[in-house]
């Protein structure tokens, strides 16, 4: 059996988080009724003129800089040359010899490895209008996104010496969520890949192991999920495969994800470069970036994911893993950042966070920002626990109680009477009961299973309503049971 070595290419397209659209004035927003949002100009109406949306350009150069690519010192657009019904112009308005950012990377960790997957550039261009297919065959058009400003991000292969390229499916996944995460804390897109405001585009070949040509390639259109990705990936690497081994040849062309059925679908041929007719679009004049204007931009750039994860780990003394997940967001990171300044203990409150927390954010389905938890919540928890007020059990009661109310958890446990019991009076007491009432397990343990010791503090923390002292409850009960 032949040993292939696969050979993917990641294209994302993110639409920026803009008032109006790339080159004319209608507003971007998502949804809508049909054909509300256009003009001539994203109609591409005879006599109309283009004119370069600032602010799009401002964002994109900022994920230019943040995916460590070099920023040309001018560009120009061009023109993209097809005819596809949701394109009112039958041409796309792009860039294609000297993109905005060139020659960079982003970094990952996947399958064990870490690796910095090569970036070949990072180049403007407008969205296309959406297409909603009906019965009959009929097609429908809506110009609503046409013209929308979009930034499209492509990975380099083979990549220079000292990047690395994309070759498994989890990789590609884990490269797309990277990328998602560091556009999130930009702030340049909402990135939600369920509206479309971010699409990936795979190219996906393979080669015998050691042969340096490539295979042919096949292109899976907009796929908007992260489990799409893998999937839609996965069953290509091994579709072609099963291609090549029948004695057959992949062809070129545009395939897509079929969910019902878990495979990809031809579409239709493969355009090559040359079909595009590239030319310099006459009506936008080239654009110019000073140094003094891209380090002002560089100069305003958040702490990106991967370096909050390292300062997480050394200022707070978390696990890496745990940071992983409080970076996840950067309303996370904030609130988790937050919280650790205030607090005695950092790593505890992580565990707070990572645990409690996200459970009830998930249960709930509440953003972060829609919680009613503040730092001051957590660390009036972490207070009481420390004091010995509360044990960890009710604290996970106070926790939910706090979350699902807003009221800090110092009032909860004195609303409702939930302080620790320490005294050892009250504890022996109810030990007491509780042996008296299990014989034939106190005989069990004195016989040798040792292993009995949870249950009896199992029982004599449901005697005390989750109340009496964990660490009060063990020793008197080993003294009791083993004298």
């Amino acid at each position: 059996m032949v040993e292939y070595e696969p050979i993917i290419g990641m294209e994302v397209h993110v639409e920026l988080q803009t008032n109006s659209k790339m080159f004319c004035g209608c507003r971007v927003d998502f949804g809508g009724s049909p054909n509300t949002r256009c003009c001539p100009v994203c109609l591409g109406l005879p006599g109309s003129l283009p004119v370069v949306n600032e602010r799009a350009i401002e964002l994109m150069t900022k994920a230019a800089l943040a995916l460590n690519c070099t920023i040309a010192p001018q560009c120009i657009f061009h023109r993209k040359n097809y005819y596809y019904p949701d394109m009112p112009k039958n041409y796309q308005v792009s860039q294609y010899d000297n993109p905005l950012g060139s020659n960079g990377y982003v970094e990952i960790f996947a399958d064990g490895k870490h690796k910095k997957i090569a970036i070949r550039r990072v180049h403007m261009e407008e969205d296309a209008g959406k297409l909603l297919h009906i019965e009959g065959g009929k097609s429908l058009v809506d110009y609503n996104r046409a013209g929308t400003p979009l930034m499209e991000i492509v990975t380099m292969n083979p990549p220079p010496p000292g990047l690395d390229q994309i070759e498994s499916a989890e990789e590609a996944k884990e490269y797309l969520q990277r990328l998602r995460q560091i556009l999130l804390y930009l702030g340049v897109s909402d990135v939600k890949m369920e509206e479309g405001s971010m699409r990936c585009e795979p190219n996906i070949s393979i080669k015998p192991k050691g042969q340096v040509e490539f295979g042919t390639k096949i292109e899976i259109k907009n796929l908007n999920s992260f489990r799409v990705v893998y999937m839609g990936i996965d069953y290509e690497l091994k579709r072609q495969a099963k291609v090549l081994n029948s004695g057959e040849k992949v062809v070129q062309e545009t395939r897509r994800w079929d969910d019902n059925r878990g495979v990809t679908v031809s579409m239709r041929s493969k355009e090559v470069e040359q079909e595009y007719r590239y030319f310099p679009e006459p009506d936008l004049v080239p654009m110019i970036f000073t140094s003094e204007w891209v380090e002002s931009l560089r100069s305003i750039q958040p702490e990106l994911p991967a370096a909050k994860i390292e300062r997480f780990v050394n200022d707070y003394g978390i696990t890496s893993v745990d940071a992983e997940v409080l970076v996840d967001s950067p309303q996370l990171a904030k609130f988790y950042d937050d919280c650790a300044k205030s607090a005695k203990d950092p790593k505890a409150v992580a565990n707070w966070i990572t645990g409690e927390f996200l459970r009830l954010v998930n249960a709930t389905g509440e953003s972060i920002a829609e919680t009613q938890l503040t730092p001051a919540h957590i660390c009036g928890l972490l207070d009481l626990i420390d004091a010995g007020t509360i044990n960890r059990n009710i604290a996970k009661t106070v926790f939910e109680e706090m979350f699902n109310t807003g009221k800090q958890a110092a009032d909860i446990v004195k609303e409702k009477g939930l302080q620790q019991v320490t005294d050892t009076g009250a504890i022996e007491a109810a030990i007491d009961r509780v042996i008296a009432a299990n014989p034939k397990e106190v005989e069990r343990f004195k016989d040798g299973e040792e292993k009995l010791i949870g249950f009896f503090v199992g029982q004599v923390m449901k005697e005390s309503k989750g109340k009496a002292n964990p660490g009060v409850v063990n020793k008197i009960l080993k003294e009791k049971l083993q004298g």
